[in-house]
């Protein structure tokens, strides 16, 4: 028998955030700080000349830290005091500048061009810089240091937990592709089921092409408009929330499989049903990865350990959880209509096939 389910009607809600840009002068550049370790590219800070618009530069990487400084800061002009030999100045400042929109990560990521003008002073060749960006002081001030594949996808679950359409990260001794990032996402998609509400296309660039640290910009087009997903956001949290309140006394193996049986009380399974629990409660039913984001949300927040899963059954994907009990990681699939827990090897005998490494062991007792 299904049961009806009211979600509490959700007004809007005003999301306001505030991006800094903390600079240190410890090389080239530094970006906005977070909990995740940085490497600077270059190794030693431009010396002013009593105006931080205006840098000396007494060799060919100092010139190249200068202009980058420059960057980091969004500024459209600046002054290097250049000492070298008359000889080295244009090969300096052609190379210097080329290198930094070429090869400097923050240069390739937001630097259209930059121009030059050169005048001899007495002791020194005075240039005049002139910098065209591409992205705005924002987009630069957005940046995220991330070092590792558990940063890189702790940020794109936060990225789609708040339904962002853009996620800069600058990334250290990254050596990946662009479907290595779309397949992180993905996971973090399946990881934020109660903000799961349509897997957005995710479109990936990185700055440069080689080197040990990158930029790698992130673009998230979404199948619904954001005030929309935040409405459907609110409501699905209100709903989980009411539905948790009477398992909450549960625990381990019973909670896991009342858990179930309360969604299957919600919504029906569909093979043609919608594929976000918050079809499972609005338009009460929901096929196999519906059922399966509703369910790891409801443990979620429940506290309980669980993942969605997506492989086959009998030749055709589908997707189920794995939650922890007291006896070990367990299967269960909510699309049969009858809810319990399984082994890995109990699902391999039902037909079902998944990915090597993919899921937490389901052994037996």
């Amino acid at each position: 028998m299904t049961r009806s389910w009211a979600i509490k009607p959700a007004g809007g809600r005003l999301l306001a955030g505030l991006l800094s840009l903390t600079l240190a002068l410890t090389g080239c550049s530094a970006l906005l700080e977070r909990d995740y370790t940085s490497v600077t590219p270059h190794n030693a800070a431009p010396a002013t000349e009593g105006n931080p618009s205006t840098l000396r530069a007494d060799s060919y990487q100092e010139l190249v830290n200068a202009l980058v400084y420059f960057i980091s800061g969004g500024m459209e002009e600046g002054t290097v005091r250049l000492y070298t030999r008359a000889e080295d100045v244009e090969s300096f400042l052609s190379g210097a500048c080329l290198e930094v929109v070429q090869e400097d990560p923050l240069g390739a990521y937001c630097v259209e061009f930059i121009k030059y003008t050169v005048d001899p002073v007495v002791t020194y060749f005075q240039a005049d810089v002139h910098i065209t960006y591409r992205r705005s002081r924002e987009q630069v001030a957005s940046i995220v240091q991330a070092t590792g594949v558990t940063a890189i996808r702790s940020e794109l679950e936060s990225a789609l937990s708040t339904f962002a359409t853009e996620r800069v990260l600058r990334i250290s001794y990254f050596e990946e592709d662009e479907a290595f990032i779309r397949d992180l996402a993905r996971q973090a998609y399946y990881n934020t089921p109660a903000s799961a509400l349509g897997m957005p296309e995710i479109s990936v660039f990185i700055y440069p092409n080689t080197g040990r640290q990158r930029i790698v910009e992130i673009l998230m087009q979404y199948p619904l408009e954001r005030p929309e997903l935040e409405s459907r956001q609110e409501d699905l949290a209100y709903a989980l929330e009411q539905l948790a309140w009477d398992l909450d006394s549960l625990t381990g193996r019973r909670q896991a499989l009342a858990a179930a049986w309360a969604l299957l009380d919600t919504g029906d399974p569909d093979p043609l049903g919608g594929s976000t629990a918050y079809d499972l409660f609005h338009s009460g039913s929901a096929n196999s990865e519906g059922l399966s984001l509703a369910y790891a949300a409801l443990c979620q927040q429940l506290e309980l350990s669980c993942q969605t899963a997506q492989g086959e059954q009998n030749g055709e994907p589908h997707f189920w959880n794995v939650v922890q009990t007291a006896e070990g990681w367990r299967h269960i699939d909510l699309s049969g209509g009858e809810p319990a827990l399984y082994t890995d090897a109990q699902l391999l005998e039902l037909g079902y096939t998944w990915g090597e490494g993919a899921l937490p062991a389901c052994a037996e007792e």
